[in-house]
């Protein structure tokens, strides 16, 4: 039986999870019910799953083990969703096509040998559990880590943005506006302060270096100085290096914000650290060999890195590509209710068939080439 039998044998509950998944989304952490649908799927057809892994509740690892040795592929599940639009940025297809490539890889591990995991990966949106199993040693037993991403046309895996989220926490002197505001230490003015000191930097950093902000809290009342102001930034760039480097500035402009108005600031990560994407070209070259052979939509060239994911913090660890399948509509925006609405049409089904056989393809092509894995490690060693 070939790798498109298996994927017709389970198809139709593969498509029942993603429609499941779009009516019942969950935030970040919080994903308990779909951990549970996609690790009783795992294990009906025999993976061998421990939850809550790296101390993420809602993070799993699935593996399935054949009796012969061989490489180990992991394909990797994202199912958070956003607030007030659900699966806008597709995750249940892309939990979906990660579990679905897990189980049609599966039926072939006996035969050639290896094993595949799947991992559950929370919370991307946010603080992405993809950081802490880079770093505490989930993919120090696994050869290559992919996962496929919806959108709205498929593209060739490709860069992303390292990125650090900053929160800075002013605190001044409340005093009443009017009447005494020489007793005021006012917070906000250090906000505000903090936001000319960025905007004066951006003349002076790398052109592909992003910084945007909000301020979160500002004051109660237009007559109180106000003794409490907070913002939150994304610092990205191309580098791990470089958001390092602008970090440092953003740091400095926020003490002396703090100093120019007699406030004093806490600085912190309001969410965990991504790094950038380290794409492995060989790895690449075969994943997209095989969705032209299976996918009808053409596949184009990788995009130029705009965002950033948790995938990246993989990428420094393990060889690893973040793909693109398309759902036919070219334009379709991110994170939108109609991104989220498209992954539920015959579109979305026909993203989940092109993904699921162009990533157990992948899984299969490496643990039967010795020859393709050891280019694949090459390139990533002298990365």
């Amino acid at each position: 039986m070939n790798l498109a039998e298996n994927f017709e044998e389970t198809k139709d509950e593969l498509i029942k999870i993603s429609n499941h998944l779009y009516n019942n989304p969950e935030l970040g952490d919080e994903e308990f019910e779909s951990m549970k649908l996609l690790v009783a799927y795992l294990r009906s057809h025999h993976f061998e799953v421990e939850t809550g892994i790296v101390d993420r509740p809602t993070a799993f690892r699935a593996e399935f083990s054949g009796d012969k040795p061989g490489p180990t592929v992991a394909f990797l599940a994202e199912y958070d969703a956003l607030p007030g639009i659900g699966h806008g940025c597709g995750h249940n297809l892309i939990a979906t096509m990660a579990v679905g490539a897990g189980v049609v890889l599966s039926k072939h591990i006996q035969e050639i040998g290896g094993k595949v995991v799947v991992l559950g990966t929370p919370a991307e949106e946010t603080s992405g559990a993809k950081v802490p199993m880079a770093e505490q040693g989930t993919f120090d037993d696994i050869d290559v880590a992919m996962m496929v991403h919806p959108a709205d046309v498929s593209s060739e895996s490709g860069p992303m943005l390292a990125m650090d989220a900053l929160q800075f926490d002013f605190t001044g002197k409340a005093s009443h506006a009017a009447a005494s505001p020489e007793e005021g230490i006012n917070a906000l003015d250090a906000v505000i302060q903090l936001f000319n000191g960025i905007n004066a930097l951006r003349e002076h950093v790398p052109s592909d270096v992003r910084i945007h902000g909000i301020i979160t809290e500002g004051g109660q009342a237009a007559n109180i100085v106000p003794e409490k102001a907070v913002a939150q930034f994304y610092i990205r760039a191309n580098e791990r290096n470089v958001v390092d480097e602008v970090v440092k500035k953003v740091r400095n402009i926020a003490e002396g914000a703090a100093l120019m108005t007699g406030a004093s600031v806490a600085i912190s990560n309001y969410e965990l650290s991504y790094d950038n994407m380290v794409n492995n070209k060989a790895l690449s070259d075969i994943f997209t060999k095989n969705l032209k052979s299976y996918s009808p939509h053409p596949v184009y060239p990788p995009v130029p890195a705009t965002g950033s994911a948790d995938m990246g913090n993989v990428s420094q660890v393990v060889p690893a590509i973040h793909p693109y399948v398309g759902l036919n509509e070219p334009g379709l925006v991110f994170h939108t209710k109609e991104f989220a609405d498209k992954t539920i049409t015959k579109d979305g089904e026909t993203a989940i068939a092109d993904a699921v056989l162009a990533l157990a393809q992948t899984g299969y092509d490496i643990i039967t080439d010795h020859d393709l894995l050891s280019t694949i490690k090459n390139e990533f060693e002298n990365r």
